[in-house]
């Protein structure tokens, strides 16, 4: 099968249910969009209403009929952001799995390979690529929040930041055989944006991105003919959207292979008609209050995520 007839999306989600969430003091340097502001409350608190909007969009997605894999964190060690596993790990057709550098040590303990192990009874592993030695290095790449994949011409799109080093993102393209378009991404204070995924997300035919985002000018173009040479319909979204986690989408199929794009209400709502409709040609929109989650953990519907896209057994 030709890499161009695999799927951008699947039906199969992993996800962490959390037990300890609540906002890192070690990733909130780096990443704008933790409000601790927001986030004042007790830990118990923040738990348990991080947990009451997990459970909601679990129920959104299996209603809808995305299988899903959901895992329980457990208590020790301490990980605040397990609810993003996105980061951690990555799943892809040829059957391999993806362990990635993480630059808040709180965060590296997220990674489980007994969930790896639990996976292989349903899905085939082929190879398990380890680059998580370049935390030695001081040297990062996020997974899914630092690169976003277009599964089907086999190319990752990636903003350079504190957690996205280019000398990774060669050795992730030498071990997968992906294209890397690096560029610079920053919001409206300057600040690098720490991940991609908040930037732009793309479906099999669309993409939503802001391109504001990108003061280079011909980083701006290169992103923009890379998304077109695929045949992408560009739905740009502004600095103000994407500070609403408007680019922190995933589109997944369900089990009758209809397509939703997957976001929380705050990016909903920060959507014009126009931009609605617009995407609604090629995904139902499905969202989910994350706003403890977002303020706290400074990621969203996306970021809750990982694709398992593993042949089946």
């Amino acid at each position: 099968m030709s890499y161009k007839m695999q799927p951008q999306a699947t039906s199969h989600i992993l996800m962490i249910r959390p037990v300890r969430f609540g906002f890192n003091e070690e990733t909130a340097p780096s990443n704008a969009f933790q409000n601790a502001i927001l986030a004042a409350q007790t830990k118990d608190v923040t738990q348990a209403k991080a947990l009451e909007e997990f459970e909601v969009m679990t129920s959104q997605l299996t209603a809808a009929g995305i299988d899903l894999l959901v895992y329980d964190d457990t208590a020790e060690p301490y990980t605040p952001d397990s609810i993003f596993p996105n980061n951690w790990i990555s799943f892809h057709q040829s059957g391999k799995v993806v362990l990635y550098p993480m630059q808040a040590p709180n965060r590296r303990l997220e990674r489980r390979l007994d969930i790896v192990e639990d996976l292989k009874n349903r899905f085939h592993v082929e190879e398990i690529i380890d680059l998580t030695y370049f935390e030695n290095e001081g040297k990062y790449l996020e997974g899914t929040g630092s690169m976003v994949f277009d599964r089907r011409y086999k190319i990752a799109f990636a903003c350079l930041s504190p957690r996205t080093h280019s000398e990774v993102l060669d050795a992730f393209a030498e071990a997968t055989g992906y294209k890397i378009v690096k560029f610079n991404a920053s919001d409206a204070n300057g600040q690098a944006v720490y991940h991609t995924n908040v930037v732009m997300c793309i479906g099999d035919a669309f993409a939503v991105v802001c391109l504001q985002a990108i003061a280079d000018p011909d980083e701006r173009l290169l992103v923009r003919e890379e998304l077109e040479k695929t045949g992408k319909q560009i739905i740009e979204i502004t600095l103000e959207q994407m500070n609403s986690f408007a680019g922190n989408m995933l589109l997944v199929y369900n089990k009758r292979g209809e397509k939703l794009l997957v976001m929380s209400t705050q990016a909903f709502e920060s959507l014009t008609p126009k931009q609605r409709d617009e995407i609604d040609d090629y995904a139902v929109l499905l969202h989910a209050d994350l706003s403890v989650i977002e303020a706290n953990g400074g990621g969203s519907a996306r970021c809750m995520m990982a694709e398992v896209h593993l042949p089946e057994k």
